[in-house]
């Protein structure tokens, strides 16, 4: 039995798509870092905290991040895909959006760089890349469901512009980034609504500019 002429599209098809993915990921993904918070500082004999995800936007590192994982952390620590780990500390936070940066005491890092979140379309194919329940480089895809929603931050205010799409995340993908089929960061991974399935939100990188 052969594969017929549509079938042979449909394969070929397939593999662009699953090309497109794995250099997107080759790519980007030793810029996707972990971040270990502590919430009580290292002489306090406790280091208890939580983990969430980053990506780094220049080579000095400087990573963008969400302003809940780093929120009130006495200790930063941030893990690259090459099991290196360095110090952080915080740059600055903006509640209002949910963002944060930190940086990282290294330099030369592998690093990625931004889109344009306004040019993102509902059907877009999207690639979400961070750190699910500490599972460090995961890849998840989808689309981008929708555009122009509205989130309410943890201070209570709206998120204005925020990205709806389809990539499974799970707790520890805040603040891993959302990226194009081209590599570049879209948007930040911010919330899911628990229960839910399919629903994933993330802040511009319009917003994060």
């Amino acid at each position: 039995c052969e594969v017929g002429a549509a079938e042979k599209t449909d394969v070929e098809l397939l593999d662009a798509y699953s090309r497109a993915v794995i250099t997107v990921v080759d790519a980007v993904g030793p810029a996707v870092v972990s971040i270990a918070t502590g919430t009580r500082s290292k002489t306090a004999g406790s280091d208890a905290g939580g983990t969430g995800s980053g990506v780094i936007i220049a080579p000095d590192g400087y990573v963008l991040t969400n302003d809940h994982v780093v929120h009130g952390a006495k200790r930063l620590v941030v893990s690259l895909t090459d099991g290196t780990t360095h110090e952080a500390t915080l740059a600055g936070m903006d509640p209002a959006t949910d963002l944060a940066v930190i940086r990282a005491d290294a330099s030369n890092l592998p690093y990625a760089t931004f889109g344009e979140s306004a040019a993102l379309h509902a059907g877009q194919l999207i690639i979400a890349i961070g750190n699910p329940l500490g599972f460090q480089s995961t890849v998840s895809t989808g689309v981008v469901s929708a555009l122009g929603r509205a989130l309410r931050s943890r201070e209570g205010r709206f998120i204005e512009n925020i990205i709806q799409h389809t990539a499974p995340l799970n707790p520890g993908n805040s603040g891993g980034p959302l990226v194009d089929s081209r590599g570049r960061i879209v948007g930040l991974n911010t919330a899911i609504i628990m229960g839910a399935q399919g629903i994933g939100f993330s802040i511009p990188s319009d917003t994060a500019k």
